[in-house]
């Protein structure tokens, strides 16, 4: 390990000869500049594009701490605030000692400050990838004073931002409508993004956001900051604009009700705050979050995902041996890989029929499945295709076995009536208690040790935190029962993950409430949202694509009507919207037509072509759904620019429309591209069928695409979408 400096303990100081130093946190393309003197505090000067060396030795010492503190400049928002073991609510925080260490995938940055009074420690991190333009930061806290000391506020990092015209790009919504895209201009005052939930941290808003430095938002230009909270609990960002040239970036846990008693010698961890920076618009920064995922913290991002078939919305409860069957048989015939069984399988005393019952009873219900899972799984495999099964392990229903046995497990107030979330009977299991963590781990466990050849598991949560009261934490602890949920949640993940690591599981939330890089390291991919219908979809996916890549990225066909909007949507469009992802079906294939049939066998044959493109080339956005101009695109492109996938959606319909030609991005202009298009139902094809045109061409005229589809009369409707498949012509 390199020590850059110990502390000199101000001698140098004393005597007027210390000069700021440098930290320089470099990736490929991007710098984080900090400064300090022995003794004094650590400064923040600059980050964005890769600075020279001549930069680094001009620029000067930073204006605004790193870490701001609470106590000796109040009227400030700090990252930090704490009352000491003696009552003293103010905190002074001087560098120690900044030691750096290479690590294979990244370098690691350790600045050590201490309070100048009290022996309290604080220790910032910052861990800079090699191969991906991404900077990790968090902070941990220590002590060795007589008492306890309060954590009352404990970001994982700040981040000054230069005023000019600074516009913000986050994630807002509910239940089924999730991921939607909000963009505005930063103004004075305080912006905050937070959440409450307990469990699920995505449905209402997101801990990730893009800073567009150059004005309104564009997709492939200008300059952008993103940032994102990988934490699976409760979070606050803070965005406050002052009387100063910045606006005041903050990031870390939501303190509210959750002050931490910090123990001697204890350490708290923050999660990590990933920042990177792009001169390539909002898209650029979204290739730099999906190159990091994929690489270094989506579990097994580097294995393309499987073409598969839910049960829910073809059966949902109504789970029996011979609808599975039939179920395996139909995806198979058409080209699946995987059949996965949802909620109903499950229940002894208790079947689980409906929502109100049997969730912690994880025994498989004999009437509905007589011959067992095995059955089932041997059932699948003897059609070529794996198999996998839904679980919610982390939630009880107070009519169940497992509640009758250990009421003491759920999360409740001493005193209080229980507070009860779906069906009126659904409980949030206490996981700050080690007894529940095994109990939860031994759900997959035993799963997997009974049933080794399960491939899929899709771990569900339908419920927030309503009761705050741990049974397992004692009365002084209660304020940190938020912060123990999840750190037993993760033990429990991490032991899973060190047990099954190429087992794949879905993490599902009520459909899209846990899209976030705190718990996606244990995780394969994510269930964008419960609502399937093809065109909110598009909103959906679009704004879950500024942080996630597309390979986590769930998106199944289903039913039409659609069963949460009730919107007739004609199949072409809803396949062509869910090929933007990974692709899935959510529908009872016994209901489709024959007709249909072979057009879903069409597509899962074309997507397995374009598949490598989709989960693990390059986005970029185009025309934006948000923008109104009655459609929207979007494509990837192949780390090699050999390949592409060019996705094209008419939003609306009106006689005499004018939409946009839209202009591709992100190929080579001196490349040649054959075009064909994927999905095919019209009765001649496209212009550009078969035609080859440069890079430079494609993207700076794009193609003309006809807004309706050529089809029979009595097949006509308002939808028309493309896609289309671009390959290099040598």
């Amino acid at each position: 390990m390199k020590r850059l400096i110990i502390c000199l303990l101000g001698i140098l100081g004393s005597l007027g000869y210390v000069e700021a130093e440098n930290i320089e946190i470099s990736t490929p393309h991007t710098s984080l500049l900090l400064s300090y003197e022995t003794g004094g505090a650590l400064k923040w000067v600059y980050y964005g594009n890769k600075l020279s060396e001549t930069d680094i030795r001009s620029m000067k010492s930073g204006q605004w701490d790193a870490y701001p503190v609470y106590g000796l400049n109040t009227p400030s928002e700090t990252a930090l605030s704490v009352r000491h073991a003696d009552g003293n609510m103010t905190l002074q925080l001087e560098v120690c000692e900044v030691e750096s260490s290479s690590q294979d995938d990244a370098e690691l940055f350790k600045v050590l400050l201490k309070d100048k009074v009290y022996p309290l420690h604080v220790t910032l991190y910052y861990k800079a990838y090699h191969d991906v333009d991404m900077i990790e930061t968090w902070a941990e806290y220590s002590h060795q004073e007589k008492g306890e000391v309060l954590l009352n506020q404990f970001a994982s990092a700040y981040l000054p931002i230069r005023r000019g015209d600074v516009w913000l790009s986050s994630l807002y919504g509910s239940w089924a409508n999730e991921a939607r895209l909000v963009q505005e201009p930063l103004l004075p005052g305080m912006k905050i993004v937070k959440n409450k939930d307990g469990v699920r941290n995505s449905h209402t808003a997101h801990a990730e956001v893009m800073f567009s430095l150059d004005g309104q938002p564009r997709e492939n230009e200008g300059r952008v900051i993103g940032a994102a909270l990988c934490y699976s609990g409760n979070y606050k960002l803070r965005i406050d604009t002052d009387e100063s040239e910045y606006h005041h970036f903050f990031a870390g846990i939501n303190e509210e009700n959750s002050t931490y008693r910090l123990k001697a010698d204890e350490v708290f961890r923050t999660p990590e705050l990933a920042l990177t920076y792009s001169e390539e618009g909002l898209s650029g920064c979204s290739r730099n979050f999906h190159r990091w995922a994929r690489t270094h913290k989506l579990a097994n991002g580097d294995q393309l995902r499987k073409i598969l078939l839910n049960s829910w919305e073809g059966v949902y409860f109504k789970i029996d041996e011979e609808k599975m069957e039939q179920m395996m048989a139909d995806i198979a015939s058409m080209g699946g890989e995987l059949f996965v069984m949802d909620d109903g399988w499950f229940g002894d005393k208790y079947p689980r029929n409906t929502d109100r019952s049997s969730l912690g009873d994880w025994m498989v219900n004999e009437k509905k499945l007589p011959s067992g899972i095995n059955h089932l799984i041997d059932e699948a495999k003897g059609k070529g295709i794996k198999f996998g099964i839904w679980i919610e392990p982390e939630m009880a229903n107070l009519k169940s076995e497992l509640y009758e046995m250990h009421p003491d497990w759920v999360l409740k107030a001493k005193g209080r009536d229980v507070v009860t979330g779906r069906g009126g009977t659904q409980v949030v299991l206490d996981l700050a208690n080690p007894e529940v963590q095994d109990f939860v781990f031994g759900v997959v466990d035993t799963l997997m040790t009974r049933y080794p050849e399960i491939d899929y598991i899709k771990w569900d949560a339908n419920m927030s935190i309503l009761n705050h009261g741990s049974g397992y934490l004692g009365a002084e602890e209660q304020s940190r029962m938020y912060i123990d949920y999840h750190r037993g949640l993760e033990n429990v993940c991490q032991r899973i993950r060190r047990k099954y690591p190429k087992l794949t599981i879905q993490a599902c939330a009520s459909g899209g409430g846990r899209v976030n890089y705190g718990l996606l390291p244990y995780f394969d991919e994510f269930w964008v949202s419960d609502n399937t219908d093809a065109l909110q979809r598009i909103y959906m996916q679009w704004g879950t694509s500024y942080f996630f890549p597309a390979i986590a990225m769930a998106s199944h066909i289903s039913a039409s009507p659609n069963h949460q909007t009730f919107r007739t949507v004609p199949l072409k469009y809803r396949i062509d919207v869910a090929m933007s992802g990974r692709l899935g079906m959510e529908i009872q294939p016994q209901d489709m037509t024959e007709s249909e049939k072979e057009l879903y066998r069409k597509a899962i044959a074309e997507y397995k072509e374009i598949r490598p493109v989709v989960q693990q080339g390059d986005i970029y956005r185009l025309v934006s759904p948000y923008d109104k101009l009655g459609v929207a695109s979007l494509m990837y492109v192949s780390p090699k620019k050999d390949e592409a996938v060019f996705y094209w959606w008419k939003m609306e319909h009106f006689h005499n429309q004018h939409l946009p030609r839209v202009k591709m991005a992100g190929l080579e202009p001196e490349t040649y591209y054959r075009i064909h298009e994927l999905n095919r139902i019209d009765k001649q094809p496209l212009d550009c069928e078969g035609q080859v045109f440069s890079g430079a061409y494609l993207m700076s005229n794009g193609l003309e695409l006809p807004y309706n589809h050529l089809v029979d009369r009595t097949e006509k409707n308002e939808y028309a979408s493309r896609v289309l498949r671009l390959e290099k012509v040598d």
